[in-house]
Formats: structure tokens, sequence, C-alpha cells
């Protein structure tokens, strides 16, 4: 058994982008931020405040009411599985992670 499953609480970093695919599928794409907050060890030592962004992908009803109502800024919570795409450009192999 497995599961791939995430739990995200962010910020949105840019306006969804969304498009239409045949039969009127809804993909809605945006980018959310999620930080972790720096904090002092007990030794003295400064971590700093470290950002992650994650590419968000939802499909269907789901991009429409992003389209709606998801705008730049906003906080977000966002349940889904993780996917990992590949695609070689110039020779070159590159990796992209993906939230749906």
């Amino acid at each position: 058994m497995s599961v791939n499953k995430v739990i995200l609480v962010g910020n949105v970093g840019k306006d969804p982008e969304v498009r239409y695919l045949e039969k009127n599928v809804a993909v809605a794409n945006f980018t959310l931020a999620t930080t972790e907050r720096g904090f002092t060890m007990q030794n003295g030592t400064q971590v700093p405040e470290r950002t992650e962004w994650q590419n968000i992908v939802d499909w269907g009803g789901l991009a429409e009411l992003a389209e709606k109502y998801i705008r730049k800024g906003a906080h977000l919570y966002i349940e889904g599985k993780i996917q990992t795409k590949s695609k070689k450009k110039e020779g070159i192999k590159r990796y992209t992670t993906e939230i749906y």
C-alpha cells in the first residue's frame, strides 16, 4: 500500500493562468509559496526564514473556481498529490514537480 498526499498552507504567488482544453475542460496553473519561519538554535546559531515555491495544477470545476476566486497574495489550504514530470531540452533532462 502507498499514499501520495500533500497538504500545503501558503500564499498564492500569481493569479491562476486558466486555459480550456477540448470538450471545454478547464486547467488552472499557479504558484504557492510556503514559508518556514527563521529561528535561533540553543547554541545561538541563526537559521534564516526559508520559502519554497510549489506549482499547483487544478482541473475541471476546481480550475473554474480558481479562475473566479483565487488571486495573488491569497492565503490557501491545499490538499493534493505530488506528480513529477521530466522534459528533455537541448540534451538536458529537467524535472518539474507539481501538486494536483
